[in-house]
């Protein structure tokens, strides 16, 4: 039989996708791109927010389609079937199987009950265990998830319902998937969990990322190695001294503030301060030379008072992070926030949303033309449709989410391997380089 994917959400979700191909493809099943050549097609749907959700049901119902034709069996799991299972089930009949995250250890029993093929059960009952995992992102780089859940319980964050709170992988788990990436040719390994700050409070008892990353760095090969999701308050002097002393790590700093306010961030049940985070971006950026700071912030959230807002636009305007995401409250059955009554109008959220976006756009071109007649590594990663062009990025740029850079030469480049180029231009958020 052959089988189609398609994964939905986070790159922790996309992990989770990529060890399910790879269960499949251990037991001989034939992987398809397209969803009109699959007997099968399996969905890992995200929960998270209102727009994801839509998105989940919008594709379960276009996949759904394809059980006109060739398809036989549609399976949809994770995070939006954790949440809504009862419900689906009566709302798409289409749908023969639905997994819960929760129920990821009984998957595979699952789903050989479905198609009536009984193989390995008992090597894929505990699925965090698994290792025939089919990367996705192409040959340059991986995810490397070390622990998942969480345990802050922000006020609007549905992720402890769904997921339950923070569990750590062991380190030596971690360290031997690093190993066997690296090996397989990944040049970057991206670490992630929902705060990866917090790696290994749960089993070791205190916070264990700064070793895990010197551990990783040992790896001979890899290049770049970078982590997503640091929480504020858990950023230590030994985290920045671990970054800024390693070559192989990025200079990069994912750093998901959600607001400046004081009284929103309380409300929002969040372990840091306005003055904690102005200190630790001061921090970063007198320490580490070339540190590039991303950030996300929230618009609208409950009670969110047009001054609240202003002291977020002004300190946005005055700390001008390099990178930065911004979205609007989503009032997530079942939180804490979705209770509190002074719930903002939707054309106010927007509104906000909109102006915190023109302002980074404005901040994101002046700080591009701070970079024209510099130096940078480029890990070069495809070629333009018409060859004269290579494509890759720069240790400033996470995949999917950041900019890209346009290298123009005349050299030969192998797809994969890292160069050097000059700044020589913008365009929007991109990099052009001879």
């Amino acid at each position: 039989m052959k089988i189609g994917f398609v994964s939905l959400g986070c790159s922790k979700n996309l992990v989770d996708t990529e060890k399910t191909i790879g269960i499949f493809k251990a037991n001989d099943y034939q992987i398809v791109n397209k969803p009109e050549d699959a007997d099968v097609i399996v969905i890992n749907t995200c929960g998270f927010i209102e727009s994801a959700k839509e998105e989940a049901i919008n594709t379960i119902l276009e996949m759904a389609e394809y059980k006109k034709n060739k398809c036989k069996y549609l399976i949809v799991m994770g995070c939006l079937v954790e949440r809504y299972k009862e419900e689906l089930i009566k709302a798409i009949p289409e749908v023969d199987l639905f997994i819960k995250y929760s129920e990821y250890n009984t998957l595979w029993k699952q789903i050989e009950d479905l198609l009536k093929d009984s193989k390995n059960i008992d090597k894929y009952k505990n699925f965090d265990e698994v290792k025939e995992r089919v990367i996705s992102t192409g040959e340059n780089y991986s995810y490397l998830k070390i622990a998942d859940g969480c345990s802050n319980r922000c006020t609007y964050c549905a992720i402890p319902y769904i997921r339950g709170p923070q569990v750590s992988r062991k380190m030596e788990d971690i360290i031997e998937e690093a190993k066997r990436l690296v090996k397989d040719g990944y040049k970057e390994l991206i670490l992630i969990a929902q705060d990866t700050t917090k790696y290994g409070t749960d089993i070791y008892g205190k916070p264990k990322l700064v070793e895990l990353l010197n551990e990783i760095c040992k790896i001979k090969d890899l290049h770049w190695v970078r982590f997503l999701y640091a929480y504020p308050e858990t950023i230590t002097d030994d985290l920045i001294k671990c970054v800024k002393e390693n070559d192989k790590i990025c200079k990069y700093f994912d750093i998901p503030i959600q607001h400046i306010s004081d009284q929103v961030l309380k409300r929002m049940n969040r372990q840091s301060n306005g003055k904690s985070i102005r200190d630790l971006i001061k921090k970063l950026r007198k320490e580490i030379q070339g540190v590039v700071i991303r950030t996300t912030v929230m618009v609208g959230f409950p009670g969110e008072t047009k001054e609240n807002f202003e002291e977020l636009y002004n300190f946005l305007k005055e700390v001008k992070f390099d990178k930065l995401g911004c979205f609007a409250y989503s009032k997530e059955d079942g939180t804490p926030a979705a209770r509190i009554k002074e719930q903002i109008h939707p054309m106010t959220k927007k509104s906000r949303y909109n102006k915190i976006m023109s302002l980074q756009q404005e901040i994101s071109k002046k700080n591009l033309e701070k970079q024209i007649g510099k130096e940078v590594e480029i890990l070069v990663e495809e070629k333009s449709f018409d060859g004269k062009t290579y494509i890759g990025r720069t240790y400033m740029d996470v995949p999917d989410i950041d900019g890209i850079i346009y290298l123009n030469t005349d050299k030969n480049i192998e797809i994969g391997q890292f160069t050097k180029g000059t700044v020589v231009d913008i365009s929007n958020y991109d990099l052009i380089c001879n």
